[in-house]
């Protein structure tokens, strides 16, 4: 087995054309587990079996805990990308980075324009050693470039599909 290795940093250079092009696709499952339901009891399976996490709803929503749920999936997606995306700008700027961590939150509240529910995220840079000013602008360009803050900032296109 080859030892792990980071993505090229020319994976940031820009691409130019009239649409996307995908480059990727991961694909999960859910189903609902022992109680019928995927926040309280459900199993998520990639279809390549490398991710396979049981959910439970979290004791702040009234469960057992003891699993993870989807707001952690989410946030564990936002920080790894940003991570990835800022040592990639980094390496690009020949900015020397130790010990980088990222902290991601992704909270679960009652919406006051519906009454039903949304969605908000926090990401935390810990850069130490680094110059502030210049940490400032390696985070403030990773925020331009990540999809994952694209997202939370743009939304994202989504298609739903009712299948038999």
């Amino acid at each position: 087995m080859s030892p792990l290795q980071a993505p090229p940093a020319s994976l940031l250079d820009k691409y130019r054309g009239d649409a996307g092009v995908e480059l990727y696709t991961g694909r999960v499952s859910v189903r609902g587990g022992e109680a019928g339901h995927a926040r309280a009891s459900g199993v998520v399976r990639s279809d390549d079996g490398a991710l396979a996490v049981d959910l439970r709803l979290p004791p702040e929503l009234g469960g057992p805990g003891g699993g993870s749920n989807p707001e952690q999936l989410l946030a564990a997606g936002y920080a790894a990308c940003f991570h990835g995306a800022l040592v990639l700008l980094a390496q690009r700027a020949d900015v020397v980075l130790a010990e980088v961590r990222v902290d991601a939150a992704v909270t679960f509240a009652r919406d006051p324009v519906d009454g039903l529910f949304l969605l908000s995220a926090e990401i935390r840079v810990c850069l130490p050693g680094l110059d502030r000013a210049l940490a400032a602008q390696l985070v403030r360009n990773t925020e331009r470039i990540c999809p994952y803050a694209k997202m939370f900032r743009q939304g994202i296109e989504h298609v739903v599909t009712v299948e038999s």
